[in-house]
């Protein structure tokens, strides 16, 4: 029997209402890896992401499904390296961390591997509600 592989990776994004209004927007983003047996073992459960517009906008009016696409690929890593860390450096060490999480869920991962699988986002109910997506 062939062991489980990650097969892509997912970023659930959901509205924070507590904290959401019309001129500010709060998400929660949580990143998953599924699984080659169906399962989806989570890797990232503290991420989110807050902007706001000043004035009397609505922020609805500048929220594209894409852009919130983007940011939620951007809070879930690599982050941007510090001090004398260089980029690749950030990033191989960002992967290796998803890929020590696996492994403590019982499921080897190539850091390198699980840099190139496809990564989806999956907008929350309630987010696709308020933003009109």
């Amino acid at each position: 029997m062939t062991p489980p592989a990650p097969t892509r990776l997912v970023t659930h994004v959901e509205l924070d209402e507590a904290r959401t209004d019309d001129r500010r927007l709060s998400v929660s983003a949580r990143l998953e890896a599924e699984l080659s047996d169906g399962r989806a073992l989570v890797l990232l459960d503290d991420r989110g992401w807050s902007e706001s517009v000043l004035g009397d906008a609505d922020i609805r009016t500048l929220l594209t499904r894409a852009s919130v696409e983007d940011d939620a690929r951007t809070v879930v890593g690599p982050d941007e390296p510090y001090g004398d860390e260089t980029q690749e450096q950030a990033a191989a060490g960002h992967w290796a961390a998803l890929a020590g999480i696996l492994a403590r869920q019982g499921v080897h991962a190539d850091p390198t591997a699980l840099a190139g699988l496809a990564h989806d986002v999956v907008l929350g109910e309630r987010l696709r509600a308020w933003a009109g997506f």
